[in-house]
């Protein structure tokens, strides 16, 4: 069993202080899993397997638009993610299941001791099933050293909108990612064939803050992508226009739509994450009446 005293000190020293924590300072890594299962009951999208391992938990069930969307928060119990942690997330959507899955608070990558942390995320989506994979915010911190593998595998008829929003450095405490490593690699497949592979890699310094070809000065970076249907020219100029009406207060922002096989992607580079949500949900919201007749749901954690 881990020391949890230790987990907690650990956390604290790496929050607070300047200080490099020796590699075997600290042992006892987080390994955590979260596996879960949804189908399809009679009309009604239910978890049928929840199999958990600390520091990973979900929260109960909730259905705030109906029984046919089932909504999840996902719980980090340890605060935050350090070097050497390992967390794996599996899910699992049968026929004609519909779910939404969310964070219940901003996740947090601290400084590193040197060691890569690392999250593994798999999901399985079946014929008419629906997945809505929309994590509230990681914030990257100066000196951590983190990679995210996504991989979706999506059957025919089936559909999935996620996103990535992502900020560098604790901007409000003046604070540069200037030191550190980020890679986030994410693919979708259908029948063996890949739909779309997105590789991203950011190495903390000055020359990657500043380049236009990286941050270009700025701290957050999103990225949403829609896949299962065919988007119309029609549906990309009315996200565009949508584009516009967001970052109007922000004329230093930059953002970019494109259609990709069977979808859509949106890019966002800014200085604000509440900017960057907001506009993806504008998105979500014509997604949602334009393949689905019913208006987006925002979880009630966003709005606690």
């Amino acid at each position: 069993m881990y020391d949890r005293s230790c987990i907690r000190l650990r956390q604290k020293l790496v929050r607070e202080t300047s200080i490099e924590l020796p590699t075997n300072t600290v042992q006892n890594n987080w390994h955590g899993r979260l596996n879960l299962a949804y189908a399809n009951r009679s009309g009604k999208t239910q978890i049928i397997r929840n199999e958990m391992q600390a520091p990973l938990k979900v929260q109960r069930p909730f259905y705030p638009e109906g029984k046919e969307v089932c909504h999840t928060a996902i719980l980090h119990t340890a605060g935050g993610v350090v070097g050497g942690d390992r967390l794996s997330l599996n899910f699992q959507l049968e026929a004609n299941a519909k779910a939404l899955i969310t964070t219940a608070a901003a996740g947090k990558i601290y400084r590193s001791n040197g060691q890569q942390a690392q999250q593994n995320i798999e999901l399985n989506i079946d014929s008419g099933a629906v997945l809505e994979w929309l994590p509230q915010e990681t914030i990257v911190f100066e000196g951590a050293i983190y990679r995210q593998d996504l991989r979706v595998e999506l059957a025919p008829q089936a559909r999935i909108l996620l996103w990535e929003i992502t900020r560098f450095g604790r901007s409000a405490r003046g604070e540069k990612f200037c030191s550190g490593e980020w890679r986030s690699h994410s693919e979708i497949w259908q029948q063996n064939r890949p739909i779309w592979i997105d590789r991203q890699w950011l190495k903390g310094g000055e020359k990657m803050l500043e380049s236009p070809h990286g941050l270009a000065g700025k701290p957050v970076t999103a990225t949403l992508a829609w896949v299962g249907e065919p988007v119309t020219a029609e549906i990309v100029e009315k996200v565009r226009a949508l584009q516009c009406k967001t970052t109007i207060n922000s004329t230093t922002s930059n953002a970019g739509v494109t259609r990709i096989p069977n979808g859509l992607l949106c890019r966002y580079r800014g200085d604000s994450t509440a900017a960057a949500r907001d506009w993806f949900v504008r998105i979500w919201q014509l997604l949602r009446l334009s393949f689905a007749d019913r208006p987006c749901c925002l979880p009630r954690l966003w709005i606690l």
